[in-house]
């Protein structure tokens, strides 16, 4: 069964848009279920280090993806930081290939994906605060 190709249209990727997307860029020989489990990593981080840490959080729900994910299922990052997917399978392949050189370049690229979107994070959302008491 072939991975169809999807057109992305949406305010957030999907699954399979996201895998849609690499597979159209960087030949590969990954199949589906490791390219959603590099999702499910990385949308794990973004909920724990990011979006738990800030007012709102019960109400995004994640509990990881696995080959029972239906393909359609949306992805936490929105447009126009959605490049993050692809920056960060690329940099998954790259290291799965042992492209140690290409490893490098590419996990800088996400790494600055992944800074943006929580530098657009912490200015739009409040973040969790403390009682300070003041003696």
């Amino acid at each position: 069964m072939g991975f169809p190709y999807f057109i992305y249209g949406g305010d957030k990727l999907t699954i399979s848009e996201a895998i849609s997307r690499i597979d159209a860029i960087k030949s590969n020989a990954y199949d589906i279920n490791s390219k959603v489990y590099w999702l499910s990593v990385l949308d794990g981080r973004i909920k724990k280090e990011i979006i738990d840490t800030h007012e709102g959080a019960e109400n995004v729900e994640f509990s990881g993806y696995s080959d029972k994910t239906p393909y359609n299922t949306t992805l936490l990052v929105p447009a126009p930081y959605d490049d993050i997917y692809q920056k960060w399978l690329e940099s998954c392949i790259d290291y799965a290939n042992g492209e140690y050189g290409k490893y490098n370049n590419s996990v800088i690229v996400f790494n600055d994906a992944y800074a943006a979107y929580e530098r657009y994070y912490n200015r739009t959302h409040m973040p969790h605060g403390k009682n300070f008491k003041f003696f």
